[in-house]
């Protein structure tokens, strides 16, 4: 039986609109892994003296926070991929090379861990066409987090048209040279399945991983409106249903996306999945970037959740969501880290900073974000999304014990004044650095800076001897055919935005 006392000289337990609750000089009672008690230290202390203390007075104790939309350990920039706006950085990817699935997760993992993260939604990129590499790959990714000791909603994603750009693969075949042309027809073939395939490797997971214990969970994630047929949006939609699983998926992370809607539906893409019934409480739309009024008041109205990923969006010149907008609609919105964030890393302390300030309108009379509404989204939020908020999100009896123990004294020395709320202090100064102690379902999987159940440097050795060797014929031969398609695919999308006029939903600077 694991039994502990965690202490701190404060509690944050849970955001309450604009603030939090907090208990100062109190501890949680934990047992095998499930907080049982919270509340003065002294008197726990006395009701369980020959109990372990985990924590002192100089420790800040909170939620684990929740990685809402995450895909790779390595980032992009990494492997060779410099910033791009979306839809040509999507076409560098191509010349990326193979990178060994368990190591690169736990190269994240790691990372996360160290800034506070205990959840993760990982939405994974299927390749190839062989159901049996699916499943090694899947299963090699969630052990990495089942090795490190985190919690893993894991969905990939399902495409079944416009693999390129946004229009059917076929007609932007034409566009290209013959020799060209042929050469993406034969990776194409190689690389994409039948709807009917992916739908059975969903079942076969979500069979196979209902005995893993509570720190693993099954969703689907259709790609994207331009990436999804509407066969395939209710196929999943059904499948979710029929399973009780949840959705996670990328909408309108930039203006293309939106002019796509606009051109295919002669709506917009928010209204389009209304109408076949996808918005819902078991949704969540990834970024949501260039939405109107009328998107937010359906989303908000349906219940469906929307995370929100600033460090990619300004990365891939994607844009700046309409946070405040969310906000003030009462919408559920998450918090997540994406592709990578601004450092080139998953830094969720640093995420939290990014999304206070980057909302904060000229004006003295403004609605901006509040940093009780922004630990939100990185703990309570999170874990609706991922289907974990029975367990995890905020500190409360009955739930499990995912926290973090933040030194307080690396925040508030050598002077903080006693007019800083202690989440005010929390987020603007918590760094990763500051972060000594994480526990996973009273599970202690990083202290002092070391993690307890895997060795770190073996691993980071390992993953960098591995990319220390030549690329494959087949890795040189799509990182030339990516360099051919660049131009092509870039002309594609040249006209794309000329008959725009944009109305932003909250100004940030102006030319008058």
């Amino acid at each position: 039986m694991s039994f502990s006392l965690v202490r701190g000289k404060y509690i944050i337990c849970k955001a309450i609109g604009d603030a939090v609750e907090v208990v100062e000089n109190g501890a949680i009672a934990q047992q095998d892994g499930r907080i049982i008690e919270i509340g003065n230290y002294a008197a726990l202390a006395d009701k369980y003296p020959t109990t372990q203390v985990i924590g002192s007075t100089d420790d800040v104790v909170l939620p684990g926070f929740v990685n809402g939309h995450h895909h790779t350990g390595l980032s992009s920039f990494q492997l060779g991929s410099a910033d791009a706006p979306l839809e040509l950085w999507l076409a560098n990817r191509i010349a990326h090379r193979h990178v060994d699935p368990y190591l690169d997760t736990l190269y994240s993992a790691f990372q996360m861990v160290e800034s506070g993260i205990t959840t993760v939604q990982h939405i994974h990129r299927l390749t190839g066409r062989d159901r049996t590499v699916w499943l090694e790959t899947a299963n090699q990714i969630l052990k990495a987090y089942q090795d490190v000791g985190m919690r893993v909603s894991y969905c990939f994603m399902v495409r079944d048209q416009n693999h390129l750009v946004y229009e059917a693969d076929a007609d932007f075949i034409q566009r290209l040279p013959p020799d060209i042309g042929l050469e993406v027809e034969v990776m194409l073939q190689t690389q994409t399945a039948p709807l009917n395939e992916y739908m059975e490797f969903f079942v076969q997971l979500w069979e196979g991983n209902q005995n893993q214990g509570d720190r693993v969970q099954i969703q689907l994630a259709p790609a994207n409106l331009h990436w999804c047929s509407d066969t395939a949006l209710l196929a999943q939609k059904e499948f979710a249903d029929r399973y009780q699983v949840k959705l996670h998926m990328h909408l309108l992370e930039t203006p293309y996306q939106k002019e796509y809607a606009e051109r295919r539906f002669g709506t917009t893409a928010v209204e389009h999945l209304h109408h076949l019934g996808l918005l819902h409480s078991g949704l969540t739309l990834g970024h949501g970037t260039w939405m109107n009024e009328t998107d937010i008041h359906l989303i908000a109205n349906t219940g469906t959740m929307i995370c929100h990923n600033a460090s990619s969006n300004l990365r891939f010149q994607s844009g700046i969501a309409p946070l405040n907008r969310f906000l003030d609609a009462g919408i559920k919105v998450a918090l997540a880290l994406d592709e990578a964030g601004i450092n080139d890393d998953q830094d969720m302390l640093q995420e939290m900073r990014l999304a206070l300030n980057l909302h904060r309108i000229p004006g003295i009379d403004q609605r901006v974000p509040k940093a009780a509404q922004v630990f939100q989204m990185a703990t309570a939020h999170g874990a609706e999304t991922t289907g974990f908020a029975d367990k995890i999100g905020s500190l409360e009896v009955g739930k499990a014990a995912d926290l973090v123990l933040l030194d307080w004294q690396a925040i508030a020395y050598p002077y903080l004044d006693d007019n800083i709320s202690i989440i005010d202090a929390v987020v603007h100064r918590g760094r990763t650095s500051s972060i000594k102690t994480v526990m996973v379902g009273g599970e202690i999987i990083f202290d002092s800076g070391t993690f307890t159940k895997v060795d770190k440097q073996a691993v980071l050795q390992e993953l960098a001897a591995s990319l220390q060797v030549p690329l494959t014929p087949e890795e040189q031969q799509r990182r030339q055919l990516s360099r051919r398609l660049f131009p092509y695919i870039k002309q594609f999308y040249r006209d794309w935005l000329k008959s725009h006029q944009f109305t932003p939903h909250y100004y940030q600077n102006s030319r008058y």
